[in-house]
């Protein structure tokens, strides 16, 4: 069983207020939420119910206030570059083949992870055509 009340709460702005997503984030994180939350019932969140449903404040904000959908959701492979995107900071960077906001540790990543693998073995066979080219017959 997962303690929601364990979770960290959820980081603020220096004026007080949540983060704000735009609409096509939003329209990400509703999608993010249908597919994988397991708190998500028909349109309910089943953390918030009491005897009654109530509706999932998630999928009808634009503001980030669930703790499971900032801490847990967003931190699934799944969610990442949606994470990257809302709380931007300086280790957001945006893919230089897709364009999806990833964070990196480094501070030469050029690629997402999905791209990385892609362009690594493009390259990795540009290089062995070119030094087979070289060998003389």
């Amino acid at each position: 069983m997962f303690n929601i009340r364990s979770l960290p709460p959820i980081e603020r702005k220096p004026d007080g207020c949540l983060p704000r997503m735009t609409h096509s984030q939003r329209q990400k994180a509703v999608r993010l939420i249908r597919n994988i939350c397991c708190n998500y019932d028909d349109g309910n969140c089943v953390l918030l119910d009491n005897g009654q449903p109530c509706v999932c404040v998630q999928s009808i904000s634009y503001s980030v206030n669930c703790k499971f959908f900032r801490r847990v959701l967003l931190m699934d492979k799944a969610g990442q570059s949606l994470e990257a995107e809302i709380f931007k900071d300086d280790t957001t960077k945006r893919c230089a083949v897709c364009g999806v906001a990833f964070r990196s540790t480094s501070n030469n990543a050029k690629y997402c992870e999905a791209c990385a693998k892609e362009t690594l073995r493009k390259q990795k066979a540009a290089h062995a055509r070119n030094r087979r080219s070289r060998v003389e017959k």
